[in-house]
């Protein structure tokens, strides 16, 4: 699996942690910025590019992050096939796996830790999705089907 990560200045630190958290943890990940702390960007740009990764890569999962997560979490969202949760524990990750089958993880750096930004993160990997008809029957009217 791939894992596809972006965020904006707010996130910019946190995500260049959760790269090296996950390098270690032996996932294959692709930065697709900012490069750079730079404070005049804007998420939405680089919850597109995750986004549009993810609907184009096999066996791929992205990760957002913003200062509460929220905006990167509306933006992810507003594209058909992502599934985007704004996780804030290991529990909320948990159910956004389990019942949603979330494909993007949004993250608030400026309400969790660096470690508790890790254990959420490697709940939300190792948990499968449930796969049981009522989550694929509400997952296909969040998705308008």
């Amino acid at each position: 699996m791939i894992i596809f990560i972006g965020s904006d200045h707010v996130g910019y630190l946190l995500k260049e942690k959760i790269k090296d958290f996950l390098s270690k943890e032996q996932y294959e990940v692709e930065d697709l910025g900012p490069f750079d702390l730079e404070p005049e960007d804007d998420f939405p740009d680089y919850s597109k590019k995750v986004c549009y990764k993810i609907l184009t890569t096999l066996d791929s999962k992205g990760i957002l992050i913003c200062g509460s997560g929220q905006g990167m979490a509306i933006s992810a969202n507003k594209f058909g096939g992502i599934r985007a949760a704004l996780c804030w524990s290991q529990i909320s990750a948990k159910q956004a796996r389990k019942h949603l089958d979330s494909n993007v993880l949004c993250l608030g750096a400026d309400f969790i830790s660096e470690k508790k930004a890790f254990r959420i993160i490697s709940t939300w990997l190792k948990t499968p999705f449930l796969n049981k008809e009522r989550y694929i029957r509400r997952i296909k009217k969040i998705q308008g089907d």
